[in-house]
């Protein structure tokens, strides 16, 4: 009997013992530690103190606060609670909820650390502590089990990209007169460039190609689009255009090389991205296909830049003549293998994006024509050119491509930059770093071959001076044979 009572005894005092272990831990343990962290000058992540105006995050950072150093137990095991299922811990004396924050930390922890995915995406959401148990529409979850906030990560990396804002470099190459500036104010619906400079008549006459950006601060929605529109004056109107294309690409080059150097520096934060994400080579529209010049332009530049081509002024042509001129471009950029830009496939079940990439698709190469002058249509106040016999409306798909070559650098914006970031810079990269690697190698060998040199210079003048050494031998035992041989009698005499 003393032996069940002492085994009774045992089983349901050692329990209270762990109890009350554990709570010595939780109140006594992160004191010490905190007082350590304090004297051995250990650096630990502390939340920002965020805005005045911000009372949630407030609330949310005090909670926190007072629970660090964190006291956590876990449990793999969901057991029903009052109607929900929860992960918990059973004892005998009773269910440890581990979500409850009363007896452990593990949702400050939690909380926490959704913060720091938060400022890894470069957002902030406030998860206070009651907010972290709440279930967003559309997730299918287990009745009770807390809700964790990965499925918030989507909308934190777009909060980031809106907070962030975008930059866009456009590069728009084309003879003079064929709607550059136009076609480009009219794709944004903002005057971007509103002065074109005047080349001379003497840097014609000198083939010299002049590039011209231009930044404007665009905002729509709450988002932001730091956008460059690089004109070029000059292009193919002189007699010799033989080197017009090499400014253009020395310009692409240049900003390359401008990253690179600022993506080397110390200060890595905030690099300011120059480089041309998208070229817009306009095509006059009388032109049959394409010429030389534009055959050896797009050749060299087309695994630098997405090249996306266009017909100009594509109100002189009809539909019949536009057909045409759209089949001799697309058989001469196969012919000569001109690299363009291509949209993505895309996924197999986004059914929106696969519309509007075939209706992309069947556009291309593009044929545009812009305005900037709005004119009242039915209503309606759109961007249209006034003839004499009608009013053409650069907006309607069925008389121009100016929608679908928005649609497409809109939607694929992000495309665009990537494939400049990991393709064209690569490229650009690779090639600087190979060519840094042969000249660091220049020195070593021109220094051995120095070295070689003085090598057999060193022997040369031993050889030298053992052959000096040899004749003067020579010469010595010559003059001892030659020596007269006088008798000792005769001297004595």
């Amino acid at each position: 009997m003393i032996l069940i009572a002492s085994a009774l005894l045992l089983f349901f005092c050692l329990p209270a013992i762990e109890s009350f272990a554990c709570v010595r831990f939780t109140l006594g343990l992160p004191k010490q530690l905190a007082r350590d962290i304090e004297k051995y000058d250990i650096k630990v992540y502390q939340m920002p103190d965020g805005d005045d105006d911000d009372a949630e995050y407030k609330e949310t950072f005090e909670c926190i606060k007072k629970c660090m150093p964190f006291a956590v137990c876990g449990s793999n095991t969901p057991i029903d609670m009052k109607g929900h299922r929860v992960l918990a811990r059973a004892y005998p004396w009773g269910i440890l909820d581990v979500e409850n924050s009363d007896w452990t930390d593990c949702k400050a922890l939690r909380t926490m650390i959704m913060f720091l995915l938060q400022v890894i995406c470069g957002s902030r959401r406030n998860f206070t502590a009651m907010d972290v148990n709440r279930k967003p529409s559309g997730v299918d979850q287990s009745p009770g089990l807390s809700y964790v906030g990965f499925s918030d990560l989507p909308n934190l990396i777009h909060r980031k990209s809106v907070k962030k804002g975008f930059e866009f470099t456009l590069l728009a190459v084309g003879r003079d007169g064929t709607g550059k500036t136009t076609v480009v104010n009219s794709i944004f619906h903002t005057d971007i460039v509103t002065d074109k400079s005047e080349v001379s008549l003497k840097e014609r006459s000198d083939s010299k190609v002049v590039l011209e950006p231009s930044t404007v601060e665009l905002e729509e929605r709450g988002v932001k689009v730091r956008l460059t529109v690089v004109h070029t004056h000059g292009y193919g109107d002189s007699l010799n255009n033989t080197n017009n294309p090499d400014p253009i690409i020395r310009y692409i080059d240049d900003q390359f090389d401008k990253y690179f150097a600022d993506e080397s520096g110390i200060n890595r934060r905030h690099i300011l991205d120059t480089r041309v994400h998208c070229l817009l080579y306009f095509i006059e529209p009388y032109q049959r296909g394409l010429k030389p010049l534009d055959v050896k332009f797009l050749k060299a530049v087309g695994s630098k830049v997405n090249v996306i081509p266009l017909i100009a002024k594509s109100d002189t042509l009809t539909k019949q003549e536009l057909a045409v001129k759209k089949q001799e471009l697309a058989r001469d950029i196969e012919k000569y293998d001109i690299k363009v830009y291509q949209m993505p496939d895309g996924d197999d079940d986004d059914a929106e994006y696969k519309e509007t990439f075939e209706c992309i698709k069947k556009c291309m190469p593009f044929a545009v024509c812009g305005s900037n002058t709005p004119i009242d249509m039915k209503g309606h106040r759109v961007l249209a050119r006034a003839y004499p016999w009608g009013i053409l409306d650069v907006e309607n798909s069925d008389w121009t491509d100016c929608k679908a070559l928005r649609t497409m650098i809109i939607s694929q914006m992000s495309d665009l930059q990537e494939v400049t970031h990991n393709v064209h810079y690569e490229n650009f990269r690779s090639e600087r770093l190979t060519d840094s690697g042969r000249s660091s190698k220049r020195p070593v060998d021109a220094e051995r071959g120095y070295d070689k040199q003085i090598r057999e210079k060193d022997q040369e003048l031993k050889r030298m001076e053992e052959k000096l050494a040899r004749m003067q031998q020579q010469i010595q035992q010559q003059k001892l044979d030659s020596a007269p041989v006088r008798d000792i009698r005769d001297s004595r005499v």
